[in-house]
């Protein structure tokens, strides 16, 4: 039976918008949370589509949606258009007007938990028009596939279409909870730490190699508990279970731990800020940029210090 095409004069905008959203989330059922409507919605509305194509946009698999060569080609296309669309909005508002709309900042966890969430009242209270979205991740967001506005890493991302730059960069120190120290003794040098225990990330799960840090200063680490969650690795070190490797940031509210080896055991991160040249001038993202690269300057000193040795918290 050979399947009736509608005309591509019917081809709806709203229609593209959804399928790249269905493109970039790999779900029909995300798509439909993002939308605000039910699966059911969705569903029929990609079928218009691909009525208007002739083709199907996506084989349906067990793991979610594989994009077909229709697909590929359409999105192309489709993200000229909403690179179009975004750039007449920007006009349209005109030179002057305030910064306003969603803004989706992706980062690590701890930086995302510890640092950046505690700074963002200075810029809502300026710019009252713009809502952040702050999403963590420990695996790389791709600007490119608008999966975030706004990237924030601890290493320089890859790939055509992206506008990088160096934001800075923070320290990393060994910390210990008092307990652990008096019941295995104080490190007098780096030598020391292979007599000791540590808490860190899964090693299977570690999808970025700037997070490896441990191994900059010990080889072969004898691990006592692994996470793949940072905070969740300091409260575990909080609690004595051995030595952690933490940027000076996160353990800004953490008064069980204390430094140890400050002198000697330090590493250091740079920070990368990364956007899709598409929207690197709209308002919105200038305006949250701007903010971050002044933030992170400004932090400088603090951030590649030595450890606080006073009560934190």
């Amino acid at each position: 039976m050979t399947t009736k095409k509608v005309p591509l004069a019917d081809l709806d905008w709203d229609d593209l918008r959804l399928f790249l959203q269905i493109q970039r989330s790999g779900s029909l059922s995300q798509a439909a949370r993002q939308q605000r409507v039910d699966h059911s919605t969705v569903s029929r509305r990609l079928g218009q589509l691909e009525l208007c194509l002739g083709g199907p946009l996506f084989e349906r698999r067990r793991d979610g949606l594989r994009p077909t060569e229709l697909a590929h080609l359409l999105t192309t296309h489709a993200e000229a258009m909403e690179v179009a669309a975004l750039g007449l909005q920007e006009k349209l508002g005109g030179g002057e007007r305030a910064p306003a709309g969603k803004v989706r900042i992706a980062m690590m966890e701890g930086i995302g938990t510890t640092f950046v969430a505690r700074h963002l009242a200075p810029l809502l209270a300026q710019h009252g028009g713009l809502q952040i979205e702050l999403v963590t991740s420990a695996t790389v967001v791709n600007v490119n596939r608008r999966e975030a506005d706004i990237f924030v890493s601890f290493f320089e991302p890859q790939g055509q279409g992206l506008a990088c730059a160096p934001a800075g960069g923070f320290a990393l120190y060994l910390y210990a909870a008092p307990q652990y120290l008096a019941a295995h003794g104080v490190p007098a040098s780096l030598a020391d730490l292979a007599q000791h225990v540590f808490v860190g990330y899964v090693d299977d799960l570690v999808q970025l190699d700037a997070v490896r840090w441990l191994d900059e200063l010990v080889q072969r680490p004898r691990m006592r508990l692994q996470s793949n969650s940072m905070l969740a690795q300091m409260s575990a070190a909080a609690s004595g279970l051995g030595l952690v490797l933490l940027p000076k940031f996160s353990v800004v509210q953490e008064t069980g731990l204390v430094p140890v080896l400050a002198a000697e055991a330090k590493v250091t991160r740079t920070l990368w800020l990364s956007v899709h040249h598409d929207l690197q001038y709209s308002g919105r993202i200038r305006a949250v940029m701007g903010y971050l690269q002044q933030l992170f300057a400004a932090q400088q000193p603090w951030l590649n210090g030595p450890p606080d040795t006073a009560p934190r918290g």
